[in-house]
Order: structure tokens, then sequence, then C-alpha cells
């Protein structure tokens, strides 16, 4: 329920916005303001794409966990997403993702979750979980093979 009010809610809150915002500067500086959000979500999504990718793989070849380099790498596409909508509360959550004390918090609230560890709250990583079943060999021995159907002895 809470997600249809908040995409119902979000075009009304960004005109509001805009008429505040367009009283108070003139159209012109709003129009600039809603435009530069726009380059800046471009640049954003362009750089972290690439960005995301080395930062994932500096941390294997360190030998730490992606995980956290794969979040702020998300939320930093995120925040490229926001801002390439045109609004200024969109645009406000945006800067937002790209502060690293909100990336710190969000990744910690997700490890927490255990969202970045692969597993539940208290999932153990050194434990592999998995089904398994027998298979015995039913071939007959090398030395007693059984007729092919192809010859005739």
């Amino acid at each position: 329920m809470w997600p249809i009010v908040a995409i119902l809610a979000l075009p009304l809150i960004e005109i509001a916005l805009f008429i505040v915002v367009g009283g108070a500067i003139g159209l012109w500086p709003t129009l600039g303001l809603v435009v530069a959000g726009t380059v800046a979500g471009a640049a954003i999504l362009r750089g972290r794409g690439v960005g995301m990718v080395l930062d994932m793989r500096r941390s294997l070849d360190r030998g730490e966990d992606p995980a956290a380099a794969l979040v702020q790498g998300a939320l930093a596409v995120l925040a490229g997403l926001m801002l390439l909508v045109p609004g200024f509360l969109t645009d406000a959550i945006g800067l937002a993702l790209l502060l690293p004390p909100v990336q710190a918090a969000i990744t910690a609230r997700l490890r927490a979750a255990g969202v970045s560890r692969g597993g539940h709250p208290g999932h153990d990583p050194t434990v592999i979980d998995g089904t398994w079943h027998e298979v015995r060999d039913t071939a007959p021995p090398p030395d007693r093979q059984a007729p092919s159907g192809w010859t005739r002895h």
C-alpha cells in the first residue's frame, strides 16, 4: 500500500517544489537547476558503471569482501537515476545517496539484514547447506562387459 501512495505522491510533491523554487528564484534558474541535475545524473551513471566493476575487482584482489563495493556502486547508480529524474525531491535524495556517511549507514543496515552476507541474519558463512543423494555405479566390471546388442555371440 505504501509504495503505491509514494508513487502517487511523488509527482505532486515535485510539482509543489517546482512552484515554490520557481517562485523564489525564477523560471530560468529553476530550469537550469533541473537541467544541471539531469546532466549530473547522466555523468554519474556513465562513470559508476565502470567504476563499480573496478572497485569490486580491487576488493577481490585485496582478498576483501566485494559486497561493500557492490552496495556503494549500486547506491551511486541509484543516485544517478534519482538525479536523472527531473525534480527537486529526487535530486535531494540522489545527492544524499552520494554522501559517504549515508552510504555507510545503508551498507551497515544491509549487512545487518544479511543481504551482503548471502544469507539470513545469524547465517554462518562457513556452513554450506545443500542436499545430496548417493549414486551407485551400475556399470558391469570391465572384464565382464554385457553384450551391446550389436553383436551376437
